[in-house]
């Protein structure tokens, strides 16, 4: 906070992006009291810690915003169902193809947004809006918010299959599988499967998926390697694995068979080696 004020730079983020000079860095919650609105912009991990910090009494209207995408594990609750438990009000969940260094450089980006509050939705648009900022509006929360949590587990799937050097063909295949799935799993869910063909499903998927810059292809692709991850030591936290641990206890909850979300199960949670789980996998691909 201190090097921001001083400098007007986020050293340890953005250390070539000069911020905004309207961008004001405080650590006392007390200055979001009058906000009408509050952007939640921490890792799901955080989400509840955070939410437990926010004042009672911020503004009656104030419409809160997550952008974290991610499910509580073992509660099994999404970003929404947390906030629900600490405010009353809907709130907005933000999500789509979006990786945030981009969104910093103000590059061409796309976003969907969803609320059961059409009024916030129209008002969180015109916020964000710009020429190079394009927001899709939706009333599908759980759609919306499942397509970020289930976008990792393809892109774990898709990483592991890089990492084996396995061809394009066949990378190709289990990424439709994992598309496919996607609609499975949030059709029992209660979502919308045509969400799922949106910016924040489908875009989301591929660019999570295929990107080096994704940490969860990455996770894959060292596990791929056979390279076994030890998140604590390494500091680095992949939701990935937590989402693996949840889809797949939902999965099992409403009877929904998904080849991809075992698969990932099978190499991340179970360490079966990825050779093994890949060809139980393949023997399944023409079902």
């Amino acid at each position: 906070m201190e090097t921001i004020s001083k400098t007007g730079y986020n050293n340890e983020y953005y250390p070539n992006l000069k911020l905004a000079d309207n961008i004001i860095p405080v650590n006392d919650f007390s200055h979001i009291e009058d906000c009408d609105i509050i952007f939640l912009c921490v890792p799901s991990s955080s989400i509840r810690s955070l939410l437990k910090m926010l004042p009672n009494n911020i503004c009656e209207d104030c419409i809160i915003v997550s952008t974290a995408k991610g499910i509580e594990y073992p509660s099994l609750k999404t970003m929404s169902g947390i906030i629900g438990e600490y405010f009353t009000r809907s709130p907005v969940v933000l999500s789509g193809p979006n990786f945030a260094f981009e969104i910093a450089l103000a590059l061409f980006t796309t976003a969907n947004i969803a609320s059961e509050n059409l009024k916030y939705l129209n008002l969180i648009k015109k916020v964000l809006s710009t020429d190079k900022f394009k927001i899709k509006m939706n009333e599908d929360v759980i759609g919306t918010e499942f397509c970020g949590v289930i976008k990792n587990i393809n892109a774990i799937a898709y990483g592991i299959c890089e990492g084996m050097n396995l061809n394009d063909n066949a990378r190709y295949a289990i990424l439709t599988k994992g598309f496919n799935e996607t609609k499975e799993i949030i059709k029992s869910l209660g979502g919308k499967t045509e969400t799922v063909d949106d910016y924040c499903g489908f875009g989301d998927l591929v660019l999570t998926s295929t990107s080096r810059e994704s940490r969860n292809h990455t996770l894959g692709m060292l596990y791929g390697q056979r390279i076994v991850v030890d998140e604590e030591a390494s500091g680095i936290i992949f939701e990935g694995i937590n989402s693996i641990m949840a889809i797949k206890t939902l999965c099992n909850h409403n009877s929904v068979n998904s080849r991809i979300v075992d698969f990932t199960y099978d190499v991340i949670v179970n360490l079966i080696p990825p050779k093994i789980a890949f060809k139980k996998l393949w023997n399944e691909m023409g079902d």
